[in-house]
Order: structure tokens, then sequence, then C-alpha cells
């Protein structure tokens, strides 16, 4: 096999064309995420009304920007696959495809005459991404879902917000997010297996599992004592002080998380006798007196403000933050220097700003411009126009 150097503007995906049936939101994040390593993602949408998420708010001069922020970088083709011209084109679609992703209920592919069986065996190259609320199989596999539903069902909801209120939803859709994440790991691994084997595999990535795979040592803690994990607010389970604590104008964040960080925040703030206090002088001790310990803090944090605390701290070497809104992460000149905010030229909306890619490689540098998120049936022409010239 030949090697070289990949140049600075190459992506891992380069040359990957990806069909995308997906919509709203985990399977267009999947998408994204391999638009942004390099792939071409082609949307097919139905021809009524498009990508359910054209149509969820806040909108701009009429465009969602819900599915604007997931949506950029892709084209736009609209397909009837009810029909058998759609069907036909779709297949055509799918001759120099790499992967397909969609997130149907399942049985839906099948039921179009478009299931894994019949296109494994028509293109026996194709990756196959199928992204469902429940998964391929179990006793709730056709069941439809949301990221609410599964938050709710997967216990994510029951270890977040504060002791004694109400269930909480993750301020981002998790249940989404984490999908959309799973899947574009497995489409990934996939295409290197097939770099091997040269056939693809159907990829199934159900919300709920991917739910359950984050509930990290909640579920192995529940395994080996019984022990079942709540709401605790802001603090961490298994680590104290480790959280978000009061200074005199606004809260800052402290990661304090073993006795050396320990020894030196005590020692950043003036109260060296905490740390041999016989409440706080192991880990398992600050951790069982993580409230006290909160209240002990917070006596002298509350004396100065947060920005004076923060200089403190970090001079210290301390593991801190402040507590930023998304205007404040969208001003901080940490994600400036990454690259983390782009600014696209939309027709319709003007000036759209979305969130980068947040893998980077060595050596390589980011397009230097990006497609807007398309409208409806945009790329028709072009597509088209490129499958009569393969024919």
């Amino acid at each position: 096999m030949s090697r070289r150097e990949p140049a600075p503007g190459d992506r891992p995906l380069d040359g990957i064309r990806v069909v995308d049936l997906s919509r709203v939101l985990a399977g267009p994040f999947c998408t994204l995420l391999l638009s942004q390593l390099g792939a071409r993602v082609i949307k097919v949408e139905s021809p009524r009304g498009g990508d359910d998420g054209r149509a969820i708010g806040p909108f701009k001069n009429g465009k969602s920007l819900y599915f604007s922020s997931v949506n950029w970088d892709k084209e736009s083709i609209a397909i009837d696959l009810k029909s058998a011209d759609g069907r036909e084109l779709f297949l055509d679609l799918l001759g120099d495809a790499d992967v397909l992703v969609e997130n149907f209920r399942p049985g839906t592919m099948e039921r179009l005459g478009l299931g894994w069986p019949m296109l494994h065996e028509r293109f026996p190259r194709l990756v196959y991404g199928a992204l469902s609320g429940f998964g391929q199989t179990g006793p709730l596999a056709r069941r439809p879902a949301y990221d609410m539903v599964v938050q709710g069902m997967g216990g994510v909801m029951s270890v977040t917000g504060h002791p004694g209120g109400p269930p909480t939803r993750v301020g981002v859709s998790i249940g989404d997010l984490a999908a959309g994440l799973y899947l574009s790991s497995g489409v990934v691994a996939a295409l290197f297996e097939r770099e091997r084997t040269g056939v693809g595999s159907m990829i199934d990535v159900a919300m709920l599992d991917c739910q359950v795979a984050i509930l990290e040592g909640a579920l192995t803690v529940y395994g080996a004592t019984g022990e079942v994990a709540g709401p605790l607010g802001d603090r961490h389970p298994r680590i104290a002080p480790f959280g978000v604590f009061d200074a005199a104008d606004a809260p800052i964040v402290i990661a304090a998380g073993n006795d050396r960080l320990f020894a030196k925040l005590c020692a950043a703030i003036g109260r060296e006798e905490l740390v041999a206090d016989p409440r706080y002088d192991t880990p398992e001790r600050r951790r069982a007196a993580a409230d006290g310990l909160r209240r002990d803090l917070e006596t002298t944090l509350r004396t100065r403000t947060a920005s004076d605390w923060l200089a403190v701290l970090e001079e210290a070497g301390i593991p801190c933050s402040p507590v930023n809104d998304v205007a404040q992460v969208a001003a901080h000149p940490q994600v400036a220097a990454r690259g983390m905010i782009l600014d696209l030229d939309d027709p319709v909306l003007g000036s759209l700003r979305v969130a980068g890619n947040p893998i980077k490689i060595a050596g390589r540098s980011e397009p230097p411009t990006h497609r807007p998120p398309p409208e409806l049936d945009a790329d028709r022409d072009a597509i088209l126009a490129e499958l009569r010239r393969r024919r």
C-alpha cells in the first residue's frame, strides 16, 4: 500500500459520500460530525416539508435556526421514497455512496423495500447506520422516542437536578447528541473495517442504549453495592470539593480532585487548617462531609469577588472556572483560539454562527469556507446532473 503524508488541508473522510435520510437532531448531528471530518453529506428529504427540524423554531427570516445548527455543510435533494420513481432515484444515489444514515422507526425502511438485507445485497460495500429510540431488537424496538423520553427512561434525569427537586432534563438534548456521537463512531469503525474486508456492515444504535452507556459510575456502583444514585445538584458524587461555590458576587467552579490539589486550594485561600481537619483529611471523609466543607470554604470565598478568586486559584494551579452563559462562551478567547465559533454566510439568515469542529488533527487546517444549511431540494439539479454523467 502506498503511503504519503496528508496535506494540511486534507481531512480523514475526504472522498467519503454519505446519503443522509435522517431528520430532527440525532441523525443530523451524526452526519454533521462526518461532514466536519471531510465527508460529503447529501440530505435526502421528503418533498412534503423536508426534515422535520425545518419546522422547529426559533426562526429568523422564516428559516429554522434549530435545523440550521446541525445541517450546514450539507446538500439537499427531495425524493418521495413512497413512489417507484423516487425509490429508483434513491438507489441511483446509493450507487456511489459509502454510508447511508437513517433514523426512522425500525421496520420503516423494510416497508419501503429499502431494508438492510436488500441494500447489502445490492451494495455490499455500503455502511448502513440505523439510529432509533430503542434499536432494531428487543420488546420496545417499534416504539417511538424523543430525547426527553430516553433521558427519563435511561436514568439520566434521575441523577440530574438538586436533591428534593423534580426530575430534571439535562439542559441540552443529551439523548439525541449522545446517540449521534456513538453512531458517528460506529460508522467510522465500519469504514475502517471495510478497508480490510471490502464489505460494509450495519450499525444499530439505540438512543436508550446510549443513555445507559453514559451513566458511568452510577451503574457500576449500583451493581456492586445496591446504592441507587440520585441528584446532587452541582456536586460530584465521589469527589469533594468539586462543584460550584459562591464568591462575593458570583459563583465559581472549583475542582480539587485529590489530596495535593486540596492542600493547594486551602493554602491559596488562607485556610491551611482545613487540610489537617479530621473531617477532611482523606478523600472519603471530604466526600462524606461535602456540605460542611462547602460551608467552610464559602465562609472565605464570600469575602472576595469571583474574578479575584479565579486569579488566585489559577495562579496556584487549581482547576477552576467561572460559570459562563452562552454569550460568555461565544466571546471567550480560548474558544476563539480553538476555532470553535464559525460564522457562515447564509442567503436567508445573513450571518449564521455555529459551533466548529472539536476534533483537531495535528498539522491540518480547517476549511476556509463552509456551505450554509441548504434550502429544501436546493441541490437537485446538480445532483441529477452528476448522476447522469455517471451513467
